[in-house]
């Protein structure tokens, strides 16, 4: 009889869906990435099929929930060097969901329309995936 499959999470982007499938792959639980080669194929089908459904089996989805809700670890360290390593954190909510944005993508793109030329534009900041502030990188 063939395992009843339970979809834990949607995702508009591959990138965001491949790493949720690798933390639950690293914990040893079996998933698997449904409509994952329609987006990679066509990323603007994404929405229209619903995004990348990432499923698990019935038994084994309160671990794998479990392990996607867990808090981002405020440092760790890597196992080759023995370093630690501290993960930013927002100054306003105190989130560790933030991304670095290297390059201005707004104006950059204004630039290539009126020029036909792609420039690299330093941005250079830290942005908060929670209340979406903004903030200077402290090193290059």
């Amino acid at each position: 009889m063939a395992e009843e499959l339970v979809t834990l999470c949607r995702y508009r982007d591959l990138p965001e869906a491949l790493v949720a499938k690798s933390k639950l792959e690293s914990a040893a639980l079996w998933c698997v990435l449904a409509d994952e080669n329609i987006v990679r194929f066509n990323w603007f089908l994404s929405n229209a099929i619903g995004g990348v459904r990432l499923q698990v089996s019935d038994e084994d989805s309160e671990d794998a929930l479990a392990l996607l809700r867990e808090e981002i670890p405020s440092s760790f360290s890597a196992e080759e060097t023995g370093e630690e390593y501290w993960q930013p954190a927002c100054p306003t909510c105190s989130s560790r969901d933030v991304t670095f944005e290297p390059f201005s993508k707004a104006v950059a793109l204004v630039f290539l329309q009126f020029t036909s030329l792609p420039v690299w534009i330093p941005k250079r900041v830290w942005k908060c995936e929670d209340c979406s502030h903004e903030w200077k990188a402290e090193y290059d």
